[in-house]
């Protein structure tokens, strides 16, 4: 399992967010993502298509989604990014 620099800093935004109110509350929250990365490591196919062409999309929990690619010649799975569900995705081209 890879993580995409953009996709640390995903990480550690929602972290530092959830933090400020629930440092354990944001640990746990760090750790579904781990777990689900994990997962994904074993079972790529676990997740849906994406919004995005050639990425899919698992949710490690109900207010976020977590979105990867496979990598077929690489055997490796990428996180691209976390996503709140809130959040318009994908992202709108300006």
């Amino acid at each position: 399992m890879l993580w995409t620099p953009e996709a640390e800093q995903d990480r550690d935004d929602i972290w530092n967010h959830i933090a400020v109110d629930n440092p354990l509350a944001a640990a746990r929250m760090d750790l579904l993502f781990s777990d689900a990365a994990a997962k994904l490591a074993e079972y790529p196919m676990l997740g849906h298509v994406g919004g995005i062409l050639g990425t899919r999309e698992l949710n490690p929990h109900e207010s976020y989604r977590l979105v990867y690619e496979i990598e077929i010649n690489e055997n490796a799975v990428w996180v691209l990014a976390l996503v709140h569900t809130a959040r318009q995705w994908p992202p709108v081209a300006e």
